[in-house]
């Protein structure tokens, strides 16, 4: 299995603020803490740190990141400040809001964190304790109903129990302020029905026997969709109460799917891999790309272009609904982890070292060498 190559750098700095907080113990004596329960400082560096996602809250912007880093832009991306309060110092991988005001972020440990203000504060709804306990009460219940498979998931339900809060939550998504969905390494899915007061996992509603990490969820009403590794990609019409496995002929990681109306799918991941279905995952062509670089990120734009990112830090955008990209003239100084458009039309680009902000004017096309 493979972490996302566009999350390495958070690992490496996950580990070394690790180290540090061990440091600091030994040398006082003092309990080593445990991030999940360790709030966020201010940090005159947090706007230069690793990002990993960022989106819209109404005309804010909002990213989140290592150490716990949430930041907040009310101008287009063009200055960011800290959220005042973060309760958890785990990393930050996947960020979405809802309306202006009501958002939820999921990391590293099993956390989700809830903010209802925009995200200026943020309150913990779960942690990868609970995960674990959520997953072994729904092996237990299919158990004890005889359900097929049930021998299985309790099996490695337990294993999760076991293994304590490691496992990283890796995408969030809400079809309104009550229904959403999570999921993360080793086939973690959750859902919640109360706007994150209660969680409930749904594994056993995803066909995924190897559970395979997940890194993204998409939902759009009733249609959920989610992409994994080694070809993974599921999808639900009925608002997650069940789940098909779409096939494609492609068995390496997708990092994403967009849903791009009228049934057309676009799924993109490793090696510059870009694959396009007009059939709801029926069939699908592959669309090529000039250079086999894993593409990390996409978004689809106010006027229907697309844009897509890869770990490189390049750009490549389609006019046609997917069907062919070109490479802009701007390059991301490095790695892209996320993409959102600001309200001017500007894009707004996370990374390894911060964000960036792309204006209308920059959306070039590279002149073919």
């Amino acid at each position: 299995m493979v972490l996302n190559t566009a999350i390495r750098p958070l690992m490496t700095a996950t580990f070394l603020s690790l180290t540090c907080h061990l440091a600091v113990a030994a040398t006082t004596g003092q309990p080593v803490p445990d991030l999940v329960d360790l709030p966020v400082n201010r940090d005159v560096r947090a706007t230069s740190s690793v990002q990993l996602a960022v989106t819209h809250a109404g005309e804010r912007l909002v990213s989140v990141g290592v150490r716990g880093t949430v930041l907040l832009s009310d101008d287009g991306g063009n200055s960011w400040r800290q959220a005042k309060t973060v309760p958890s110092s785990v990393a930050l991988t996947a960020v979405t809001f809802v309306t202006d005001q009501l958002g939820w972020a999921v990391g590293h440990s099993g956390v989700v964190l809830h903010s209802r203000d925009g995200g200026e504060t943020w309150v913990r709804q779960l942690d990868g304790r609970q995960v674990a306990q959520r997953v072994f009460e729904e092996a237990k219940a299919l158990e004890a109903a005889g359900a097929e498979g049930a021998t299985r998931l309790l099996r490695d339900a337990q294993r999760i129990v076991e293994d304590g809060p490691d496992k990283p939550l890796l995408g969030v998504s809400f079809a309104n302020e009550r229904q959403g969905y999570v999921v993360g390494a080793y086939g973690l899915a959750l859902a919640t029905e109360d706007g994150g007061h209660s969680w409930q996992a749904i594994l056993s509603r995803v066909p995924n026997p190897r559970g395979l990490h997940l890194y993204t969820v998409c939902a759009d009403g009733d249609q959920l969709l989610i992409a994994g590794e080694q070809g993974a990609l599921f999808g639900s019409v009925d608002g997650g109460a069940s789940f098909a496995a779409i096939k494609t002929p492609y068995a390496g990681t997708f990092f994403g799917v967009l849903a791009l109306g009228d049934e057309t799918l676009l799924a993109y991941g490793l090696r510059g891999n870009v694959w396009r279905s007009a059939d709801a995952g029926a069939r699908w062509t592959p669309i090529a790309l000039d250079q086999d670089i894993t593409i990390t990120s996409a978004v689809r734009l106010k006027d229907g272009s697309v844009v897509l990112a890869d770990e490189s830090g390049r750009l490549r955008r389609s006019n046609d609904r997917g069907r062919s990209f070109t490479t802009l003239e701007v390059k991301a100084p490095n790695a892209i982890t996320a993409l959102a458009q600001a309200g001017d039309g500007a894009l707004v680009l996370s990374g390894a070292r911060g964000l960036n902000r792309v204006g209308l004017a920059q959306f070039v096309v590279a002149e073919r060498k």
